[in-house]
């Protein structure tokens, strides 16, 4: 993907509102048949970053460019006639969802026989031609936001944006429907811009995600590299690390890192160096519980501690263990738990693996 020319460059984007800048992206590129997730946490401003790419809103600097030409007024138009969008509400027009779906192809003046030829094609691949003749208000929420989806992909745009289309379903038809566009973005390969605040959908169906913080990007990866790999402690928090350990780096051998914690050493793969000040990130599916004081474990770090507190998490059990000073989580399977009879108050050990911790230099804010 990175050796094709991007569709769509953002350089120096700055959008300004009331006096106070709400987003800032120094570098964005999104690749020919990508889906490109932004993800963050609410108010983040990935919604702000889908409307300036769009050229919804206007953004105060910067600049944009599609297929390498720079987006100006003159030609902002057209760009908006090759492009695809869909919000979290559908914002169908009061008629029926053969003429929604075929609506924007009639303001682009295609012929009759192309327009019902592309109308019929996406009522039958989104599961929806049963509904053609039916009226926007009878759809339930799912069978809309299909309307909707319908209506942008028959445009066949250069880039679609959707703007948490999925958010406001409820858990089966979401399902369902994030399968189906799955499913059809494997076939058609259309380039997509994907605002989410749902981790799920992006590992499932984003190549690479964004992570927008406090209108800032601040990070852009493939999904398994940012989540085991976040570049700072609120992204690690956002992607779901939730043992975060700050230390002292003591010594460095070979590329693994003896950290202080308090009066531990743990040992840690990484490129840091003697003196500073880190953070130990861990997900907790990489922290193993034993009820014997030395475990039969290949891990590098071991730790004794006492249950803090158990967490049912579906079929799982979150145990939080205090291991004097700082706190571990890991996540066990609920049979595990009741085979080990796990309690709050109970005396165990816990263990990781030096690579399975990812380090943080810690910044002066962060101290």
């Amino acid at each position: 993907m990175i050796d094709l020319e991007p569709v769509l460059t953002a350089k120096n984007i700055r959008v300004v509102r009331h006096q106070k800048t709400v987003l800032q992206v120094e570098d964005l590129q999104v690749f020919p048949g990508e889906v490109l997730a932004v993800i963050g946490p609410n108010g983040a401003g990935k919604s702000t970053l889908l409307l300036a790419l769009s050229t919804l809103i206007q953004s105060q600097m910067g600049e944009i460019r599609f297929r390498g030409m720079p987006l100006i007024e003159k030609n902002k138009l057209d760009y908006r006639r090759r492009i695809g969008v869909v919000m979290q509400d559908p914002l169908l027009l009061d008629s029926s969802v053969e003429d929604n779906v075929s609506s924007g192809l009639r303001f682009r003046h295609l012929n009759k026989a192309e327009i019902q030829r592309r109308v019929s094609y996406w009522l039958e691949k989104l599961e929806i031609a049963h509904l053609q003749k039916r009226k926007a208000r009878q759809l339930s929420g799912g069978e809309a936001q299909r309307v909707s989806l319908a209506r942008a992909l028959a445009l066949e745009p250069s880039i679609l944006f959707l703007d948490e289309p999925f958010g406001a379903l409820d858990a089966p038809t979401r399902t369902r429907l994030l399968l189906d566009f799955q499913r059809l973005q494997r076939e058609q390969k259309t380039t997509t811009l994907f605002v989410t605040h749902d981790l799920d959908e992006a590992l499932l169906l984003a190549d690479r995600v964004a992570v927008v913080m406090a209108g800032e990007l601040r990070q852009v990866g493939k999904p398994q590299h940012v989540f085991t790999g976040p570049v700072d402690r609120e992204i690690a928090q956002f992607v779901g690390v939730e043992t975060i350990i700050p230390g002292i780096v003591r010594d460095v051998q070979e590329g693994l890192a003896l950290i202080q914690v308090n009066g531990f050493i743990l040992e840690a793969v990484g490129e840091v160096q003697i003196g500073q000040t880190v953070f130990i990130c861990l997900r907790s599916e990489d922290v193993t519980l034993w009820l014997d004081d030395i475990p039969a474990s290949s891990a590098r770090n071991h730790l004794r501690g006492n249950v803090h507190s158990k967490i049912p998490n579906g079929p799982l059990e979150r145990i939080i263990v205090d291991c004097g000073g700082f706190w571990l989580t890991a996540l066990i399977t609920r049979n595990s738990a009741k085979e080990m009879n796990i309690e709050p108050g109970q005396r165990l050990s816990a263990s990781f693996k030096a690579s399975a911790a990812h380090l943080i230099v810690r910044q002066e804010s962060e101290r």
